[in-house]
């Protein structure tokens, strides 16, 4: 057995240990700690020198090298320089795993951690591939799951600086679920990179009936345009935006008189349809400009002209179909790109609310049970999660962030900046995959919301390369080190058995 390291003091989550000089410890290593009642897994999270020379004459024997270019030979150099590494606990490991209580045996050798040393874990019923287990660069053969059932109905936070490995993660994550019965999946892709038009991607998978993409531009061969009838579009669709109390309450009037005609007739409007007592007439017009735009609608001669994905006459079953395609457990993509920002999300707050009344109004029958988990991804995230936006009051998004675990209806939030998402909103991702993040105040949001505590990971985070993660849940013993695989062809080689097969170990629970 080869030992890299031996315990010579600290204290407990702030473990020292010298480097054996033939090793190479990294931040974000596993070791483990062998004696005879039970093992102790460890993670390096700090490296430093040390030397049995003083610093004043590690000074001038630099000075010497340096400044007279003087070599200068130390008996038994290996035993007087050296390297030390810091280690928090991460588990105790006896028959089960439990939560470290107390320090290792002094003196205590550190070796590298194996498959063997945890093979107490198990797939779950429902599992979900993320990755393989990591240890410092090293990866090993080590599949990390996850109970899908659980971590998608409490929703999933990726964060990480741009150039990390999130977008190649995501599609890891929606190839692998598309060959799953218990979950679907609800894309909006405001850079059309999941399904792949012109690339490998999500249109190669195996069973191309279980991907469904909704576009309004060119649509490739069996798939869907997209269109949403102005009638389906309602005024809480339109919390998201920054409106006054006044305009909100133009919108709402309008909805009440006029029901699914409310646009058509509020566009249509001039001064003798309202009151004064009811509305200012400032608040009709600014919203009137506003609908316009977002919804790239003219009027003329009291007719509508209808230039973008919502019409006048089309559409009607859209929202509809794309629900009964999630009910039915497929992967549904909707192509967001040709679209402004404030289009976009108007376009996904009409979705999002339809899908979780649906599943709200299954819950009221008793027949929520029978339903896969529904997950929905958000691409920068803070756009509807942020706190300048839910300033301005609650949106279908916040919602289901609080509520929708109990409806079987979770969000996947992916964004760079975690500060600016509210604590509570964090607090509620309960699974959180925490990529490379350079910038110390959007660690700290990470690591205050974490469900293990992270507070010695820091520079660990800040180390991740590229497709370099770590995964942070309330189902998991403890945050585990993943490297993210590729995506490409060799993703075809990996059977739906591989995926979901419970039978021997092949992987680790969380």
């Amino acid at each position: 057995m080869v030992f890299k390291a031996q315990i010579l003091g600290g204290r407990f989550g702030e473990i020292i240990a010298r480097q054996k000089s033939d090793s190479d410890l990294e931040i974000g290593e596993l070791l483990v700690d062998d004696n005879a009642e039970e093992k102790t897994l460890m993670q390096v999270v700090d490296l430093q020198y040390g030397s049995q020379i003083s610093m004043q004459n590690l000074e001038k024997i630099s000075g010497f090298n340096l400044e007279d270019d003087l070599q200068t030979e130390f008996f038994n150099n290996k035993n007087r320089n050296y390297k030390l590494a810091i280690l928090k606990n991460v588990l105790s490991i006896r028959a089960s795993p439990k939560s470290s209580k107390k320090l290792p045996e002094f003196f205590g050798k550190l070796r590298d951690v194996t498959k063997e040393d945890l093979s107490f874990l198990t797939k779950s019923d429902n599992p979900f591939f993320f990755g393989n287990l990591r240890s410092g660069t090293k990866t090993l053969d080590l599949p990390v799951f996850l109970d899908g059932s659980k971590v998608l109905s409490h929703h999933i936070l990726i964060t990480g600086t741009t150039g990390k490995g999130k977008s190649v993660l995501m599609k890891n994550l929606l190839w692998n679920a598309a060959s799953l019965d218990y979950c679907s999946m609800l894309v909006f892709d405001p850079h059309d990179e999941y399904f792949g038009r012109k690339e490998f991607g999500l249109k190669d998978f195996s069973d191309p009936n279980k991907i469904i993409y909704f576009t309004s531009r060119t649509v490739p061969p069996g798939q869907r345009t997209l269109k949403v009838n102005l009638k389906l579009l309602r005024p809480d669709h339109f919390d998201f935006l920054d409106l006054s109390s006044p305009q909100r309450q133009v919108m709402y009037l309008y909805y009440k008189k006029h029901k699914s005609e409310w646009i058509k007739a509020l566009l249509n409007s001039d001064s003798s349809d309202i009151s004064s007592n009811e509305v200012n007439e400032m608040s009709v017009s600014v919203v009137k400009r506003r609908l316009k735009l977002i919804l790239d609608i003219s009027v003329s001669d009291s007719n509508l002209i209808c230039s973008g994905v919502f019409d006048e006459t089309s559409g009607a079953t859209t929202i509809s179909d794309l629900i009964s395609f999630l009910e039915s457990g497929k992967l549904v993509i909707v192509d967001t790109s040709n679209f402004s920002g404030t289009t976009e999300l108007l376009l996904a707050s009409l979705i999002t609310s339809e899908v979780f009344h649906k599943y709200k109004d299954y819950n009221t029958k008793g027949l929520l049970n029978d339903k896969p988990v529904i997950s929905i991804v958000l691409e920068e995230a803070p756009r509807v999660l942020g706190k300048n936006v839910l300033d301005q009051g609650p949106n279908i998004f916040s919602t289901i962030a609080r509520e929708g675990r109990k409806f079987k209806t979770g969000l996947v939030a992916i964004t760079q900046l975690p500060s600016l998402i509210p604590k509570e909103i964090l607090a509620n991702m309960n699974t959180k995959i925490i990529m490379g993040t350079e910038m110390s105040s959007e660690r700290q949001a990470i690591i205050d919301s974490a469900s293990q505590d992270l507070s010695a990971d820091s520079r660990n985070i800040a180390s991740l390369d590229k497709g370099e993660a770590i995964i942070s849940s309330n189902f998991s013993r403890f945050a585990i080190p993943i490297k993210i695989p590729m995506f490409d062809e060799s993703i075809k080689k990996v059977s739906k058995s591989d995926l979901t097969s419970k039978n021997s170990f092949s992987g680790i629970k969380l």
